[in-house]
């Protein structure tokens, strides 16, 4: 045993692991190579333009695709895309007819583009595998139809009537939420450029960009004109950002950080116990949310399929956007928090706080508990914190939370009320029945 063992031992031999040169040469090379689905300008201010996070693509699925047609690379040439894909085409051939008395031509189209290049591709937080000439073309090919749909839906250029693309109802609904996608974005500045560049005569003293783009997407969101006007002069990062941003009311300064932690408020149902009232707002802005003298204030939302989508998308540019506020984050939040049943949506809406046309009540609950879900959120620091903590002084109140929750259980409903009544009359007579009687045994 033990010579087989030394015999086994000097025969042993120990292989020097050779490192192979190859292996070597390929991992330098993956060293070298930037990354393409998140570039490393994903992280600076000028990258405005992401794919969704997949932790919302799971939780929200196919609400972050385009329906219909595609705009910038991230889903250019998908098949279910291509009707559109070819009326953009006709779309570029009447804006040119119309700048042609101006002598421009495709030609200067491309030319003016071409200067931005750099500039736009660094737009976008993936590296774009397209050359300079496919490029160019598609960021005026998509720009110029944008800027033509808003021009024919304002009737700022004439149309015919029977376009389809006007003529057929079900297909603008679906460009107001595709245009409203953050994967689906070109730059402002090139909309900008060609905006300016193929601005006829007449328009010069006609309405600006932002007008034609915000008056577009208000056929979907229905506010008055007046609070459209006002926002003539504002530019955004792409459509998204734009629209987004007229939402963000210009008062709305630095974020108030408090000198203790922030925490999240209580559903519907327990702050109506605490006493706390749900009021509609008066402001055009649904992100004006007030609380005063244990009244919240809210100014009504519509909740159907533009807004839902459109919420939706705002809150991924905000997650994914380095230096933008996070007003719609916040504001999610905010109906995550109140929202925990049906009954909390049910409650909103007879408030006029909330008005349906997306579902049934336990539908909107679930977007609204959706929306919520899965967000990067710092409630020191966000807009709403000085509500957050009066709300949650407000709720821990023992004195007036008392009688409130009497209130609420005795006195909520008429049922509730004349029960507490019969109730409250049986305690009296047998209060004076016990009184009589005493009185009859000592008298």
């Amino acid at each position: 045993m033990g010579s087989k063992t030394v015999e086994e031992e000097a025969n042993h031999v120990i292989k020097v692991w050779e490192i192979n040169k190859d292996r070597i040469a390929s991992m330098q090379k993956q060293i070298c190579e930037p990354p393409r689905l998140l570039s490393k300008a994903a992280g600076s201010s000028s990258c405005c333009i992401f794919r969704v996070p997949q932790s919302l693509v799971l939780i929200n699925g196919k609400s972050y695709q385009p329906r219909i047609v595609s705009i910038g690379p991230y889903h250019r040439r998908e098949a279910q895309l291509n009707m559109i894909e070819e009326h953009k085409w006709r779309y570029l051939g009447s804006l040119l007819d119309r700048v042609q008395s101006k002598g421009l031509g495709l030609e200067d189209l491309l030319k003016a583009i071409h200067p931005l290049e750099m500039k736009a591709r660094d737009c976008y937080s993936e590296t774009i595998h397209l050359d300079t000439n496919v490029f160019i073309e598609m960021m005026v090919l998509d720009g110029c139809f944008i800027i033509e749909l808003f021009r024919k839906a304002g009737r700022l250029v004439k149309f015919q009537p029977d376009d389809p693309l006007f003529s057929m109802a079900w297909i603008l609904a679906f460009f107001y939420r595709d245009l409203l996608q953050l994967e689906n974005q070109i730059p402002y500045f090139i909309l900008e450029c060609l905006f300016d560049l193929t601005k006829m005569p007449e328009e010069e003293s006609g309405p600006s960009l932002s007008s034609i783009a915000l008056e577009f997407f208000n056929n979907a969101m229905l506010r008055h004109n007046a609070d459209i006007a006002k926002y003539h002069d504002l530019k955004g990062k792409h459509l998204l950002d734009l629209v987004r941003m007229s939402f963000i009311p210009s008062d709305h300064g630095e974020p108030y950080r408090g000198k203790t932690p922030t925490n999240v408020i209580h559903c519907v149902s327990k702050l109506r116990r605490a006493g706390i009232k749900l009021n509609p707002g008066l402001s055009d802005s649904f992100l004006v949310v007030k609380f005063r003298r244990g009244v919240i204030e809210m100014p009504k939302i519509t909740i159907d399929d533009f807004m839902s989508s459109f919420l939706m998308n705002c809150v991924a540019y905000e997650q994914c956007h380095r230096s933008c506020s996070k007003h719609f984050t916040t504001y999610a939040t905010l109906l995550d928090c109140l929202v925990n049943t049906f009954k909390d949506v049910e409650y909103l809406i007879d408030r006029n706080i909330l008005e349906n046309y997306f579902g049934t009540d336990a539908e909107v609950a679930r977007f609204i508990n959706n929306l919520g879900k899965d967000i990067a959120f710092d409630i020191d620091i966000c807009y709403l914190s000085r509500l957050f903590d009066d709300v949650n002084q407000y709720y821990k109140n023992s004195c007036h939370v008392q009688w409130a929750s009497f209130k609420y259980t005795y006195f909520n409903t008429p049922w509730s009320f004349l029960s507490a009544l019969a109730a409250l009359i049986l305690l009296l007579f047998t209060m004076a029945q016990t009184v009589f009687t005493i009185y009859s045994t000592y008298h």
